[in-house]
């Protein structure tokens, strides 16, 4: 399967304030994420750049990027094709967050100013809304935007730094299990470790944020484990 889409989102991406290399990385990068871009797809260079309107360089390089990412892999006569994300990955990614995540939450109970305590609540209560409103997607973006804004509070910028690969692939997998999984139960966690970081309670923030990781790896799997396999890809 290769790209064949019509050029969309209003404007040629060379129009953006960024720097065209990054944007083109996170153009393809939410495609990915999205889902837009299915596992097993094949992504043809030539292709991207005539739709983005953009020479082969920056989309040469981005591709490069998600590589090493390990969202995109070279297979033998078919180039670069989107990777799997498989309950394999998942575990990966929930050995590296349990520990990270724990120390986010430990430093934005002792760091986190009022100013961004009153942000974060109400990205909270965005998330119920969109929850109890049955706007699933939403919900789960949100929830989302809530563990990389825990590791914002930590007022740490090297594990903020550590963070930022991961968020990508955590979103991939929020993503990837959305249409099954239930968005009240990840409100009722997030909100109880706001509590517990408004609260300055840093071995109770630190334990609720632990628990969380190790809820959902057990939900992420079950979920992965039962969802549809990918169609077969063209050749």
């Amino acid at each position: 399967m290769t790209v064949h889409r019509p050029a969309a989102r209003g404007t040629a991406i060379g129009d953006s304030h960024q720097s065209l290399r990054e944007r083109v990385y996170v153009e393809l990068r939410e495609r990915i994420i999205e889902a837009e871009y299915p596992a097993g797809m094949r992504l043809v260079e030539r292709e991207i750049a005539d739709e983005l309107r953009v020479s082969r360089v920056p989309v040469r390089e981005a591709m490069q990027r998600l590589e090493s990412e390990g969202f995109l892999s070279v297979q033998p006569r078919r180039g670069s094709v989107v990777a799997d994300f498989g309950p394999a990955d998942a575990e990966y990614l929930f050995d590296v967050r349990e520990n990270l995540e724990g120390l986010a939450a430990r430093l934005a109970a002792r760091h986190a100013t009022p100013a961004q305590l009153r942000d974060l609540e109400r990205l909270l209560a965005r998330a119920r809304k969109a929850a109890e409103s049955g706007r699933l997607r939403e919900a789960v973006s949100l929830n989302a935007d809530f563990h990389r804004q825990i590791v914002e509070l930590s007022g740490n910028p090297l594990l903020v730094d550590l963070m930022a690969p991961l968020d990508s692939r955590l979103r991939r997998l929020f993503r990837l299990t959305s249409a099954q999984s239930d968005g009240e139960p990840m409100c009722g966690a997030h909100e109880r470790l706001y509590e517990a970081v408004r609260d300055r309670d840093e071995d109770g923030a630190e334990a609720l944020a632990r628990t969380h990781v190790a809820d959902t790896r057990a939900s992420a799997a079950r979920l992965l484990a039962a969802a549809p396999g990918e169609p077969e890809p063209a050749p």
